[in-house]
């Protein structure tokens, strides 16, 4: 049989309905972000990023570079392999002690990345805990919903922030059985904020417990960087806080917060701790360091939020729809994967503007769109040119202006 024949067939599929997925060859450049070194056939050339997730650009922040060099330098490059056999590091409990402090709660688990901190901590809740079920938002992550099926726990989905519709179906449950109420802080895709105060009164008053996935949201809300539950005074009735050390931190991992029992039944019986070489020393130091600094500085947070603000007010002078959140994240919507995929080459090669277009199945067929994520790094004139540059291609491309 011609395996490739039958991978090549789907692909090509992908490539005719405008959802493959190409990347460009980017080169970081500390001291540079947001610009980066593109790396194309026909030479390198500085393009500017405009879709990081280093949301705050902690990932070149010089305290951070220093803690990492450092500590290569102390302990090496690697773990050595899983804390089980290797043993925890010294600068793993340093982080995770950093961590339920930023939380407000008593203990930390650290992963190797975000997506598994999801999977492993929810598949093992829901297969551990004996009939219990899982009510997920309907727009929660796909690292949410695999942890969720692979835990085989019976799964109820509520409608997205729909507070009312999470009641009518955790009052439809017995009230003896194990219940979790999953749900994300800042949704990356749309930049909805989630209704957390009531979603999380409505769990208490059917005894569940809440799950928070707060990814999109630490380091950047809330006055030491905890997060839209830190930011609403939420965080202590919460009962697990997920996040990553791979966005605003600027590093790489996961991790979850909750009280010393949860955290120690997750480490005890979660396959994607157990099995999984642990991130590197010099990777925890780094993000301790940014975790820390970030605490005590708002300084990243504040020219953030204005640069954001700046972004959204020309995009509406020059009448270019996108979607109004209270979030960091500007998505402009195209709703047509074609046109948006050629309005990401056009920006990319014609401008210089590095954007990734966003198509199914991340997001609805016909929700396509290009997500602009400003940082404080970026300077007014990018913003300008960014602009600038979108004007001229929906007058190119004849895509539709927002309404005013």
């Amino acid at each position: 049989m011609d395996f490739d024949a039958l991978f090549n067939a789907q692909l090509e599929t992908l490539k005719d309905e405008g959802n493959y997925r190409y990347f460009a060859e980017l080169e970081r450049k500390a001291g540079k972000f947001p610009k980066a070194a593109n790396h194309a056939d026909d030479g390198v050339r500085d393009v500017t990023v405009w879709c990081s997730n280093d949301y705050l650009g902690m990932g070149q922040h010089p305290k951070v570079i220093e803690a990492m060099c450092e500590a290569v330098t102390r302990t090496g490059t690697g773990a050595g392999g899983t804390r089980n056999i290797s043993g925890t590091n010294h600068d793993h409990l340093l982080l995770e002690a950093e961590l339920a402090d930023l939380h407000g709660k008593e203990a930390a688990l650290l992963f190797t990345s975000g997506y598994v901190s999801n999977w492993a901590a929810l598949s093992t809740l829901g297969s551990r805990l004996k009939n219990c079920v899982i009510l997920s938002d309907a727009g929660n992550h796909a690292s949410m919903i695999e942890g969720i099926r692979h835990s085989k726990a019976d799964k109820v989905i509520w409608k997205h922030n729909d507070v009312l519709d999470l009641e009518r179906k955790l009052a439809a449950l017995p009230r003896d059985v194990p219940k979790i109420v999953a749900f994300e802080s800042v949704y990356s895709m749309d930049g909805d904020i989630a209704p957390i105060k009531e979603i999380v009164e409505v769990a208490e008053k059917y005894g569940a417990m809440t799950y928070l996935d707060e990814v999109h949201a630490v380091g950047l809300y809330g006055p030491r960087g905890g997060g839209v539950s830190e930011e609403r005074g939420l965080a202590d009735r919460i009962t697990l806080i997920e996040g990553t050390l791979g966005k605003a931190y600027g590093v790489v991992g996961g991790y979850i917060t909750g009280s010393a029992a949860l955290c120690d039944f997750i480490r005890s019986f979660a396959s994607g701790f157990i099995f999984t070489t642990a991130l590197p020393p010099a990777v925890a130091a780094a993000a301790r360091t940014s975790i820390a600094h970030l605490k005590q500085s708002d300084m990243e947070r504040a020219r953030q939020r204005r640069q954001v603000a700046l972004l959204r007010r020309l995009l509406d002078r020059e009448g270019i729809p996108h979607m109004m959140n209270d979030s960091h994240i500007v998505p402009v919507l195209i709703k047509d994967p074609v046109k948006t995929r050629m309005l990401a080459d056009y920006l990319m090669n014609e401008w210089a503007i590095y954007v990734q277009p966003i198509n199914y199945p991340t997001v609805p067929k016909g929700t396509e769109r290009l997500r602009f994520t400003p940082s404080p790094l970026h300077t007014d004139a990018d913003i300008e040119y960014l602009v600038r540059a979108l004007a001229s291609l929906w007058k190119q491309c004849a895509i539709a202006h927002a309404v005013a």
